[in-house]
């Protein structure tokens, strides 16, 4: 069935992503497979890098890396079948960067129902949604 999923999670709003990880987790018990947990990080606006401290982006990283952790431990996964990654850039492009990298066979996210400015706009699911080589599993929330 599903043996590599990606799960992108929001570190400001765990409680969005707990339906994702909930079902991917149980996806991933049916077949065996392997959960990876994914935070995507802004870049830093070029004219505020002189206001930040020379470290920031790798402070931020490694918080970033450590809350993940905290959230694949109480997955309830055994360890050797969830693991997480922090990478930084554009959110719907990092998503399909790491899943193509893993070879990912379904993307297991959440979304809020779309504001009117996202009918407009679009928004990172439905780019994901459009853009994927795999399968996608959008969580309403």
């Amino acid at each position: 069935m599903f043996t590599s999923i990606l799960v992108p999670i929001d570190l400001g709003d765990t409680d969005l992503a707990r339906p994702a990880i909930e079902t991917a987790v149980t996806l991933a018990r049916i077949s065996n497979g392997t959960v990876r947990l994914l935070n995507i990080l802004p870049m830093m606006p070029a004219m505020l890098a002189e206001y930040v401290p020379a470290d920031f982006d790798t402070q931020q990283r490694q918080t970033a890396q450590e809350a993940l952790d905290i959230v694949a431990r109480e997955s309830g996964l055994a360890a050797d079948h969830i693991s997480a990654m922090v990478r930084q850039g554009p959110i719907y492009h990092e998503i399909l960067e790491e899943a193509a990298r893993l070879n990912t066979d379904l993307i297991v996210m959440t979304s809020h129902r779309p504001a009117m400015r996202t009918y407009f706009l679009g928004s990172n699911a439905g780019h994901v949604v459009r853009y994927a080589t795999c399968s996608v599993l959008v969580v309403r929330h």
